[in-house]
């Protein structure tokens, strides 16, 4: 073991200017410190500049360390140009051992060598401790760290385990509407009146609920956007912060941040059926959109101030003759806005042309058949889920690229996967996973698989790049499938005291690891909570067997506390 050293500025400041750098690097604050390991000292005093620099880099401080266009070295007649791969393999590990996964992952993609670092066993043993600190690992022979750490990673996302950490809560027996996992909330909306419920106090037994209660009819839509987008932004640690939009049948629209209505937007004629998915614009001054029954879509500025949000509206976009119901950000141009109304007309309006031009704001039209289940943006398709079909429309040009036809009376929920060009649409009974390749090559398109076993109707979907959950108002399990193959993964109770005939799927949210499910009894309302994060015992083995050769059984001690 080699001792380490603290290296000063001071120390910097005395070195002599190092040859032309591999990388052109700069540093602050001057206040910052370093460490390197004692036999970097046999080399030269420009290799140790070098180290140095690269050593700042490694431990990860983008702020602080600025690394601009590489040059070629210029030879010189008393010194040899230094890189980094001149560094030993024990050295490189030791740096890359302070980064994070996703700094990991990035060095591993930059060249074969610093792959090869990237994938040490010490690394990833550090990151599986660091990640899951109360699992006892053992890892084996046969194959790498890296493999074992990201298959329990899989093996966790997939929910493939039967022992999460499981928290209840009990409500009244009103239907929930909507359901998010925002930090350490649990947000949720029964009728009116929207939730707000700690996670850490619910695991803890303690429960901190705020009960927000300014709306006077149900709530339609919920939307969770960035608080540095609004005008109660005040300074860089709130940035990762979020504020709620909701609308209601109250022809209202509030915004909340801690607990409390912060801005109230009026102007609709009638009950606010819908809220844009994204915030509209680039850069300062970003808006958002609203639907109604009326008919109008509405654009408002999160910039604006008072608690009135006075001149918070924007403009008023006329062309509509049925309710919004659905609306969606473009994704290769985040000025265009899309929505769609009962009727099934479908709209494109560019939200950069003048309020005094509105009715130049529609640039686009078309029309599917069938009701509007669903609709998303991505890059310049938009996917429209309407009646028993999947359509994608091209923004640019307002045609249909093409149509999935889904073989089933009746859609009831739809989401996709762009990444992995996959589409999810759910029916009586069943869910249907499509790729979007095949349907469009075909005329009689197939899917991949049916993601079979519900009772009635799925009306909850999620996807992500590992799972696929599905749920309905009907079916008293969500079950969870693998979203590459379609496997059922795991199929999760809403209840905790056995299935009734009312106690179905009302609404649900996943986030990574976690996932909440909300179901209405007929004398209660029920929240459930799980997080995989510390769970050891694979669903597909008995209660007798450990979920994997990798990690073992864990110690029951009743002293422990979860942080959730």
């Amino acid at each position: 073991m080699f001792a380490d050293r603290t290296v000063t500025p001071n120390l910097i400041d005395s070195l002599p200017p190092p040859p032309p750098p591999f990388f052109s690097v700069s540093l602050s604050p001057p206040e910052a410190k370093t460490t390197y390991t004692r036999n970097l000292f046999a080399g030269d005093r420009s290799s140790l500049y070098i180290f140095v620099s690269l050593n700042f880099w490694f431990l990860g401080f983008p702020s602080i360390i600025r690394i601009g266009k590489m040059v070629e070295p210029t030879p010189t007649k008393d010194r040899s140009s230094t890189t980094m791969t001149d560094l030993n393999m024990d050295s490189l590990v030791c740096c890359a051992s302070y980064l994070n996964l996703k700094d990991v992952s990035n060095i591993a993609v930059t060249c074969k060598y610093l792959k090869t670092v990237a994938y040490s066993d010490s690394i990833w043993k550090k990151l599986f401790r660091e990640q899951w600190p109360q699992q006892v690992a053992s890892f084996s022979q046969t194959s790498g760290v890296r493999e074992e750490y990201l298959a329990r990673h899989t093996a966790l996302q997939q929910f493939k385990f039967s022992d999460p950490l499981v928290a209840d809560f009990y409500t009244n027996a009103k239907p929930y509407s909507h359901v998010f996992l925002d930090k350490n909330d649990i947000i949720f909306s029964q009728g009116a009146m929207i939730h707000m419920l700690k996670i850490d106090s619910l695991l803890n037994g303690r429960y901190s609920l705020v009960t927000l209660s300014d709306h006077n009819s149900r709530i339609t839509c919920m939307r969770l956007f960035s608080l540095s987008e609004t005008s109660l932004f005040r300074s860089e640690a709130q940035r990762n912060e979020n504020v709620l939009v909701t609308s209601s049948y109250d022809h209202s629209i509030r915004l909340w941040w801690k607990g409390c209505c912060q801005r109230c937007f009026r102007g609709h004629n009638g009950p606010v059926s819908t809220l844009s998915d994204r915030l509209l614009g680039d850069g300062s001054g970003k808006i958002f959109a609203s639907g109604g029954v009326d008919g109008t879509v509405r654009l408002w500025s999160l910039g604006s101030s008072g608690k009135r949000g006075q001149h918070a509206l924007k403009a008023t976009l006329f062309g509509h003759q049925k309710p919004v119901v659905l609306m969606s950000v473009a994704g290769h141009k985040p000025s265009l806005l899309v929505s769609i109304s009962k009727d099934s007309k479908v709209r494109l309006w560019d939200t950069t042309t003048s309020s005094a031009a509105r009715s130049s704001c529609c640039v686009g039209m078309t029309s599917v058949p069938g009701a509007p289940v669903g609709i998303k943006c991505h890059e310049s398709l938009l996917y429209v889920a309407a009646g028993s079909s999947v359509y994608a429309i091209d923004l640019r040009t307002m045609q249909k690229a093409f149509c999935t036809p889904i073989n089933q009376p009746q859609l009831y929920s739809f989401e996709i996967m762009p990444s992995k060009s996959l589409i999810c649409t759910g029916g009586i009974g069943r869910a249907m996973l499509w790729d979007v390749r095949r349907s469009c090559d075909t005329l009689k398109a197939e899917p991949i698989t049916d993601l079979d076993g519900h009772m009635g109707a799925i009306t909850h979907l999620h996807m992500d790049p590992y799972k696929i959950v599905t749920g309905g108002p009907k079916d008293s399990y969500v079950n969870v499938w693998e979203v590459d193959t379609g496997t059922k993964t795991n199929s999760l109770s809403c209840f905790s005291y056995g299935p009734s005939p009312s106690s179905g799927c009302s609404a649900m949210a996943v986030r990574g690891w976690q996932i909440v499910t909300a179901s209405c009894g007929e004398e209660l309302g029920h929240l459930r909570f799980r997080d995989f994060t510390n769970a050891s015992y694979h669903v597909s083995l008995n209660e007798n067997e450990f979920a994997s050769k990798f990690w073992g059984p864990q110690p029951y001690d009743d002293t422990d506390e979860s942080d959730g």
